[in-house]
């Protein structure tokens, strides 16, 4: 169970596909949701979260900013997002220090990603006397 939608309360799919994410207040928000909100802001020309209302940011840099502040105020799904960019970009160590931190708040998602950068020794210590 990934949770419920916070909009209408309905169980969210498993299938990350069926749902939305947003950089401004790190709800995940069921398809439906999404949709019925455009339909909803047909009319207007810009586009708004269905969930906090707030402007959506049009450029990759506006949402990075969001995240950034998601993560400071302790979000743990916001700091799984940072690592995931850290990883993609070949820090593993600062991709290790955010799943750490949204590990630390109980996340099952950042206990998972760690335990793949234990598993292939990435931004980690080897131990190899333990080979």
């Amino acid at each position: 169970h990934v949770g419920d939608c916070p909009i209408c309360f309905l169980p969210l799919p498993l299938d990350k596909q069926k749902s939305m994410m947003n950089s401004c207040c790190s709800k995940i928000i069921c398809k439906g949701c999404v949709y019925a909100d455009m339909i909803r802001e047909k009319q207007r020309a810009d586009y708004s979260c269905p969930f906090c209302r707030k402007m959506i940011p049009d450029t990759e840099r506006e949402q990075y900013k969001d995240v950034r502040k998601r993560a400071a105020a302790n979000d743990s799904f916001a700091m799984i997002l940072l690592g995931v960019r850290c990883y993609s970009k070949g820090d593993f160590r600062g991709a290790f220090k955010h799943y750490e931190k949204a590990a630390d708040l109980g996340d099952v998602d950042a206990h998972y990603h760690l335990s793949l950068l234990y598993l292939m020794g990435e931004g980690v210590e080897k131990d190899e006397e333990k080979r």
